[in-house]
């Protein structure tokens, strides 16, 4: 382990798509509606398109177009323009509740929870991330996911990237922000969380937009860690 990462005592995670595959899981919950249902609809898309609204809507939050509004009714509007966009106009509210409740559902990559309990031993563990606080409970629940604590832009009424959001979970630690370790598949999370001080850890999703629509995953010097995978960070933190 690097000299300068031995001060650090806790790890906070980014979780769509760093600790979860959010589209795969999506479409598949959306296929088999479709079935169901006798629908005829390209998951893949739908997931896609789903996500799409999802920095649009925290924008919204954060130049005051809307009030403080927690990711699960973030998730709802976006969910009713699309029905609307992909034509299904026969679902009960009961079923757009089901359908809204698949992002507590997400199933996690193959290394995640290996990867979690090999990094609990040394470091407390955390979520740090825009899903709201019963959203995160409910997919850890789901998933198997060993958090020792679940920390969440709701905490703050703040959205990543702002700076509330990465200094208010080292506070919630009792920690500097030198002593946290942010991990994330996105680099522009971590850029953020390292100028306001925290340690950062890259670790690579190639397949989280799908096969062949992955982002740029070379590796940045500018990160403290850059890791294959969830064992691939244990290892080099040596735990």
């Amino acid at each position: 382990m690097k000299p300068e990462l031995a001060g650090v005592k806790a790890l906070t995670f980014d979780v769509f798509g760093t600790v979860v595959d959010w589209r795969g899981s999506i479409a598949r919950e959306m296929r088999a509606f479709a079935q169901s249902k006798g629908l005829r609809l390209n998951a893949t898309k739908f997931a896609d398109a789903w996500r799409a609204g999802y920095r649009p809507a925290m924008d919204r939050v954060a130049r005051g177009e809307l009030p403080w509004t927690k990711i699960d009714d973030l998730h709802r509007m976006i969910l009713d323009e699309i029905l609307v966009k992909f034509k299904i106009t026969t679902l009960t509210e009961e079923e757009k509740v089901h359908l809204n409740r698949a992002w507590h559902r997400l199933k996690p990559w193959s290394d995640t929870v290996r990867g979690l309990k090999r990094l609990k031993k040394n470091y407390t563990i955390a979520t740090l991330s825009n899903g709201n606080v019963a959203l995160l409970n409910n997919m850890a629940k789901h998933a198997g996911l060993p958090w020792d604590l679940i920390l969440s832009a709701e905490v703050f009424h703040h959205y990543k990237p702002d700076p509330e959001a990465y200094l208010g979970a080292a506070e919630i630690l009792g920690l500097k922000p030198a002593e946290v370790m942010m991990v994330a598949a996105h680099k522009d999370d971590l850029r953020h969380a390292a100028r306001h001080g925290l340690k950062t850890a890259l670790v690579l999703r190639p397949l989280e937009n799908g096969k062949g629509r992955h982002p740029d995953l070379s590796p940045e010097p500018t990160f403290d860690i850059n890791a294959k995978d969830f064992i691939d960070l244990a290892d080099q933190l040596g735990c």
